[in-house]
């Protein structure tokens, strides 16, 4: 039986809105009341909860970042006592303090139902077999799609990431028919089965739920291809809730982002202005419903745009299309926006690529020039020099039609450039060294 609500997906707008707006105003009086940091800012701008009468007047209020949270480490941004925070997740911390998120009782049972509804859309049912290949952990990944698999009712393998061979022999021995990873651990899986001589044909893969990075058409094709599975996408972040926030349904023409939950804007990431529907621009969310860590107008960082069109699979929730990268991954080379989906979806439609490259951005003088290292089939790195040569060009022509900037491009030979069992390192940029 499902106990999550999913008569909010094909919601008329109109009385979705209305739902918006009652929580929108219940949250700020929440977080008004309980988060210093809101209430300060709130009242440098002379602006009370009572102001906010509609979902236009959101626009009032400030923006939340990053760095907001971890000015305010660990609890300062918790809108209740610790003793009604039953889960503690945080990042990181790589550069520098990390950023902490906390569960009420409630929270983690519409964390649950959310990614329940992504998943469900998804093709995932109860007679599902969900190997989960996120690192459990700190990270919210794997806790989300363990939750909503078992709300759904599927049965969960709890395998965490890495031990390569041991996943490739769990999802043969367990019939594993759902897969959690990030896209290019996909694609990473799909290489060593090759090695291993394994056709992946004789697995009982069906669907594969990916996230946690920017990927593009060209590597869904190319998972769908190798692993013979049907790659659906999916998006979240921990300060907003971890995966859950949007997820693709049947017609994958982009995700549905679960407006009862979150309330998100598209504004320009320079001037910080609204933009219009369709428009591209960074997506920022409000959520609607979180108890223990409420966040207004949070500032994600990730490039997209919406898409408030109806949707074939009769969901009236907003679609959001893959995201391009993040505002802060964003390369600028000769002054122009460059992101590294762009130059992944040039090389998944050269044969002869493989699905593994790597950025290296240098300064040179006052220029900065890109390089391009891309992994190459051995019948074209081990080829005669002229081949190799008019070879490169060519890619070094596509890679330019697409960004508009020259790019120099080094073939490598196979299994030279590092995989990752989490998030792929795509860009290594020396201008920061």
């Amino acid at each position: 039986m499902q106990i999550w609500e999913p008569h909010f997906e094909c919601m008329p707008r109109e009385e979705l809105e209305q739902l918006q707006l009652e929580r929108l105003q219940a949250t700020i009086n929440r977080a008004y009341k309980n988060v210093t940091c809101y209430r300060n800012k709130f009242n440098e701008l002379g602006i009370v909860p009572e102001d906010i009468r509609s979902l236009d007047d959101l626009a009032k209020l400030p923006f939340t970042t990053k760095e907001d949270l971890r000015l305010n480490y660990p609890y300062g941004m918790f809108a209740v006592p610790l003793r009604e925070v039953v889960r503690i997740h945080s990042s990181s911390g790589t550069t520098g303090k990390p950023t902490v998120v906390g569960y009420t009782r409630n929270d983690i049972k519409t964390w649950s139902s959310l990614v329940a509804r992504f998943m469900t859309a998804a093709g995932v049912t109860h007679d599902d077999v969900v190997q989960i290949a996120f690192g459990y952990g700190l990270f919210t990944g794997a806790f989300g799609l363990h939750y909503g698999s078992e709300l759904i009712g599927a049965s969960v393998i709890p395998m965490s990431s890495g031990n390569t061979e041991k996943q490739i022999m769990i999802m043969q021995d367990y019939k594993s028919t759902a897969l959690v990873s990030t896209p290019s651990y996909a694609i990473t899986l799909a290489d060593r089965m090759e090695k291993m001589g394994i056709d992946p044909k004789s697995l009982s893969l069906k669907v594969g739920l990916f996230g946690a990075e920017p990927w593009s058409e060209g590597m869904r094709r190319e998972i769908e291809e190798r692993l013979y599975v049907r790659a659906t996408d999916n998006y979240g972040l921990s300060e907003v809730i971890g995966p859950g926030v949007a997820g693709e349904c049947e017609q994958r023409c982009g995700m549905h982002l679960f407006e009862d939950a979150f309330f998100p804007e598209i504004i320009d990431p320079e001037t910080c202005e609204p933009l219009p529907p369709g428009s591209v621009g960074e997506l920022v969310i409000t959520t609607l419903t979180k108890e223990a860590f409420p966040m207004i107008r949070y500032r994600t960082r990730d490039i997209t745009s919406l898409d408030y069109a109806p949707c074939a699979c009769g969901r009236t929730m907003v679609r959001m299309k893959k995201t391009m990268g993040r505002s802060d991954d964003m390369l600028i080379i000769k002054g122009v926006n460059v992101f590294p989906s762009q130059i992944e979806e040039v090389l998944f439609a050269i044969e002869g690529c493989e699905p593994h490259y790597q950025l290296v951005v240098e300064r040179q003088g006052a220029t900065d020039v890109l390089e391009v290292r891309i992994e190459v089939t051995e019948n074209i790195f081990f080829d005669e020099m002229k081949r190799q040569r008019s070879f490169l060009e060519m890619v070094e022509k596509k890679i330019d039609s697409v960004l508009g900037v020259g790019v120099t491009v080094k073939l490598v030979e196979p299994n030279t450039i590092p995989r990752h069992e989490g998030k792929a390192l795509r860009v290594i940029d020396n201008r920061k060294i």
